[in-house]
């Protein structure tokens, strides 16, 4: 519907002006409502929240400091900005408050796209991967599918967003921890039938040589809601989300992100090399 001011070929040149100048505040305003991307740049250092729960971070036992995937991630988002990066532990219960009262400028912390978080976050469009949930189980169990789990206990970590197709599809009793190492430990103890978690935290567990994880299994043939991962910044920081990205989009073309995920021994998902072929095709 085209506006009035667009409509009228007689308005006076100072309502013209004026009009123009509105306008023009307006889209100053807007355009400098984004304040992170210019405290990144002129702090010199970006701080990306991390969860470090031995799927995607953990802290090297001789240097204490945070490696793995997701901030390996961080480090990359930081040298294509041209700034020192910073690594902060996070966990999934006080992440999303990290990111709100300004302890981080970004999360790359297990997150997946959910429209509950969109609601209170924003996120920056094109995902670096596409992860499910897979379930921990006891050899000899009797559980077989995710059917199977129908009012029986399951642990999850605080704030997992399998914790409501587990209940409103499933109709399990869901029991939720700190994070994943706790709800593991409450599978071991007894206190569940089942822990379930992002696939690659279970199948990194299974694959473990130190044979802790000996009688366990993961048998369903499906993941629950295989979701977009994306990264998280605060609500409305829009400057900052069309920098990130960019940055994501390069990383599909270059095959980085291919590379990080074999790396940390997470193979690609059927989701992440479609990304890769349709932006590497992009450069030709």
């Amino acid at each position: 519907m085209t506006s009035g001011f667009f409509k009228s070929k007689h308005r006076s040149p100072l309502f013209v002006a004026l009009t123009l100048a509105l306008a023009g505040s307006a889209w100053l305003n807007t355009a400098h409502a984004d304040a992170t991307l210019d405290r990144i740049k002129a702090r010199g250092t970006l701080v990306v929240g991390v969860v470090l729960d031995g799927t995607y971070g953990s802290l090297d036992p001789v240097t204490r400091k945070p490696i793995g995937y997701n901030v390996e991630l961080g480090e990359s988002l930081a040298q294509h900005l041209g700034v020192k990066f910073e690594a902060v532990e996070v966990t999934p219960p006080n992440r999303v408050q990290f990111l709100q009262q300004g302890k981080v400028d970004a999360l790359i912390a297990s997150m997946q796209y959910t429209k509950e978080r969109d609601e209170i976050l924003s996120y920056v469009p094109t995902p670096f991967e596409e992860i499910g949930g897979s379930a921990m189980i006891h050899k000899g169990s009797g559980i077989h599918d995710w059917a199977d789990l129908r009012d029986k206990p399951v642990c999850v970590s605080q704030g997992s967003n399998y914790t409501k197709p587990l209940i409103e599809q499933y109709g399990a009793q869901v029991k939720a921890f700190k994070g994943m190492p706790e709800a593991l430990l409450a599978l071991r103890g007894g206190s569940c039938v089942a822990s379930v978690h992002v696939t690659p935290g279970i199948q990194a567990r299974l694959a473990s040589t130190s044979g802790e994880w000996k009688d366990y299994e993961s048998p369903f043939t499906t993941q629950l809601i295989p979701s977009p991962s994306v990264i998280w910044v605060r609500k409305g920081q829009t400057d900052t989300v069309t920098a990130f990205d960019a940055i994501v989009k390069d990383w599909h073309r270059t095959g980085f992100l291919i590379d990080e995920g074999n790396k940390w021994h997470m193979p690609p998902s059927h989701r992440l090399l479609d990304l890769h072929r349709q932006y590497a095709n992009k450069e030709n």
